[in-house]
């Protein structure tokens, strides 16, 4: 045994007999702890962009200086006058500039055919107009997010009262997803979500029983709670996403189930044998501790990798990730063995053959040693067939990714912002006026100048420079400039980089809301390739040396195949549709939201990569994985598109590590990449008969055993 192990194993020893103490320390982390962490959460960047890119920079300049704008859509109020109305006459341009004033706080930038003049604010009809407005939101933080909501009612309000004559609505991409998390779900989806609910929770009785069903939740707490301790400590020296506040409480719950499992297990085959009931709780958490340092070392290791690259979307994954690793398995070794210690013996717990042998067997772990052939029946080995199939075109599709905000039509069925996006539609404008550009000229530079190259480009309806004092500040002046196509498009994307490109040299600096996902594309998503292989390469020297070379290889490719196989599923359910309704979901998204990709691919392979090492193999039962996924789906079914999308993929990615070594197991010995691994022996027979005084403390109870060289046959079942 490895030093590293025994001192996990020493480590189980110490809690179990100091268990009111570890228990104490652990409450005092959840709720100190606790209430540390949600103090200083706002140390973390809220903006979900990749600020060390050009167009973030950019964005925090003109916020900077102008208060607004910039990395928030603006609101886009569309006004159709009545039959007979024309919006070019002058008496109706004036009447919509004064409301437009009345309607909005002092500061708020607008544009609209009233102080342009410019022809591409109205229909062809002449009839219908739009205004783009920018509220003074600040940063595009939650802060900022209510402020333009709260700008979003006023300006509807305030124009309605100003032209009861017309048609006023107020849409844009930020309106369009207030809609969304406020829209309630149809009936057959909120009878979806009650029975995933139910299910979760019945599988989590069942899998654990009652009293020890609040096991793999209490160390979900904890290790999350010690998580984001860590993370929040790390954000007041470096800048790190809010995109950890999803990844950590998800990983936690997937490690806790599984290694409460093993935890469980081992301890019921102790009484199922007719143990001492005090020995138990320390042999179970014996067995439990080798694979599951194992486990935390090579899923730590790998997402560690992360931290060393500069964009900061993958820097918060690879820290948050590496911090859960490790609390969680810390927490499972130390309350884990010490709340079981507590747990009642119950009488038919000591029969062997009785229900809980059942158990025991059906959540095994440790990994099996093949030698020889196996004649499987038919029906795994087409289980096995389909599902690396399945798992073959998921990896395909992922090369088919487009990262970035949703459709706008994909994002609510229905409400005030979907009704200005359809008249706005209806009218003949194109979908890219929801996202604009603005162009940050340097004192010097000409606006106008700039506004007429990047006029030229193609893509783009129109560029103006205003001349209102709201446009101009300390010598700079703002264009807007606005493209057809919307950022996820293939023509509004090459809109962004040829206008980026048209104004190289001029020294105008080029932001919008829609450029931080450009950039996330072009500066982060340009990292992946390399992440991946320094996540491949530091997991795999990890568990070779904790294991095998053999063992290594089969845990980095389940890793790498099930971090592409969860981004392709979001491909094929929500990007192109199919499953988009099914989810709630409007219909095909078009893209997907830029940063969830990350997250759930960071959580498959960490998930897929423990699971190789710990041994999870054909004894795993499927219900662990859907105690981790059907929760996820019972909060995020529903119109929320981007919650929708994000339950999506950290659900879809504990369950397809779920299939994929469900599968791997089912091949043919022949086929399989198994080889003989040091890992395969029973975990506790490796340890050394020693007194346990060796292991840092002899403990102040009935503890003061040696363990045995020996353990139960079950447990290398």
């Amino acid at each position: 045994m490895r030093r590293v192990e025994r001192y996990a194993v020493g480590l189980v020893r110490l809690s179990v007999g100091h268990r009111g103490l570890v228990c104490l320390l652990w409450l005092a982390v959840l709720l100190a702890g606790g209430a540390a962490a949600a103090a200083n959460l706002g140390r973390l960047d809220q903006s979900f962009t990749a600020s060390s890119q050009d167009g973030s920079r950019a964005n925090a300049a003109i916020t900077q200086r102008y208060g607004a704008g910039a990395g928030v859509a603006p609101l886009v109020a569309v006004v159709t006058w009545p039959d007979g109305t024309s919006g070019r006459s002058a008496g109706p341009a004036a009447r919509l500039e004064s409301g437009l004033a009345a309607a909005t706080a002092t500061g708020t930038r607008t544009l609209s055919y009233a102080d342009t003049g410019d022809g591409a604010f109205l229909s062809p009809d002449g009839r219908t107009t739009y205004a783009l407005v920018y509220p003074r939101s600040g940063k595009p933080d939650l802060a900022g997010l209510a402020a333009v909501r709260d700008a979003t009612e006023r300006l509807r309000t305030g124009l309605r009262a100003a032209l009861p004559e017309a048609r006023v609505e107020v849409t844009g991409v930020l309106p369009l997803q207030e809609d969304s998390a406020t829209s309630r779900p149809s009936t057959l989806l909120q009878l979806a979500k009650l029975a995933c609910a139910l299910a979760a929770v019945l599988l989590l009785l069942r899998t654990f029983r009652p009293l020890l069903s609040l096991l793999p939740l209490a160390l979900t707490a904890v290790s999350s709670v010690a998580a984001f301790l860590v993370v929040v400590a790390l954000a007041g020296s470096m800048e790190l996403s809010f995109v950890v506040v999803y990844l950590i409480p998800v990983t936690a719950l997937a490690l806790s189930v599984r290694r409460s499992a093993a935890l469980v297990t081992a301890w019921r085959t102790e009484l199922a044998h007719g143990r001492d009931t005090r020995l138990a709780p320390l042999r179970a958490g014996s067995v439990l501790a080798v694979p599951a340092t194992a486990g935390a070392l090579a899923g730590a290791a790998a997402l560690a990798a992360l931290a060393l690259f500069p964009a900061p979307f993958l820097r918060s994954i690879g820290i948050a990730g590496a911090a859960v690793c490790l609390t969680t398995t810390l927490a499972c070794l130390t309350l884990g063995p010490a709340l079981l210690s507590w747990a009642p013996d119950r009488p038919r717990e000591r029969r062997t053959g009785g229900r809980s042998g059942r158990a025991v067997r059906q959540l095994t772990f440790p990994a099996k040693r093949f030698t020889a052939p196996i004649e499987l029946p038919r029906a795994p080995r087409l289980f096995a067939a389909i599902a690396l199939a399945a798992l073959v075109l998921l990896t395909g599709a992922a090369g088919f990714l487009t990262a970035g905000n949703p459709r706008a039509e994909a994002l609510v069925r229905g409400g005030p912002a979907r009704d200005g996006l359809d008249q706005l539609i209806a009218a003949g404008f194109p979908a890219g006026v929801l996202n604009p550009l603005e162009v940050l000229t340097p004192s010097g530079v000409d606006p106008a100048g700039v506004a007429s190259r990047a006029a030229r480009v193609p893509g783009v309806v129109t560029a103006v420079a205003p001349g209102a004092a709201a446009w101009r500040r300390e010598g700079t002046a703002l264009v807007a400039v606005v493209p057809s196509g919307e950022p996820m498009t293939g023509p509004g994307r090459r809109a962004m980089t040829d206008v980026r490109s048209a104004l190289a040299g001029t020294g105008a600096r080029t932001g919008g809301s829609g450029m931080p996902e450009l950039d996330l594309v072009q500066g982060v998503y340009g990292l992946v390739p390399l992440a991946l292989a320094a996540m491949a390469l530091l997991g795999f020297a990890v568990v070779a040396r904790l294991r095998s070379a053999g063992a290594a290889v089969r845990a980095v490719v389940c890793g790498l195949v099930s971090a592409l196989a969860v981004n392709g599923l979001l491909v094929l359910v929500w990007q192109y549709g199919p499953g988009a309704r099914l989810f709630g979901g409007v219909a095909a998204t078009g893209a997907v939201t830029g940063w969830i990709p990350l997250v759930a691919g960071a959580l498959a392979f960490l998930d897929a990569l423990d699971r190789a090492v710990t041994g999870a193999r054909s004894r795993v039962r499927p219900g662990l994985g859907l105690v981790t996924a059907l929760p996820l789906l019972a909060i995020g079914l529903g119109p929320q598109v981007e919650l929708a999308l994000l339950v999506t993929g950290l659900g879809g990615a504990v369950l397809l590590n779920t299939v994929l070594l469900r599968a791997l197991s089912a091949l043919p010995a022949r086929s399989r990449p198994y080889v003989r691994e040091r890992s395969a022996q029973p975990v506790t027979g490796a340890l050394p008969a020693i007194p346990a005084s060796s292991y840092w403390s002899r403990p102040r109870s009935p503890l003061g055993h040696t363990i045995p060289l020996a353990e139960p046959s079950d447990h290398a079942q």
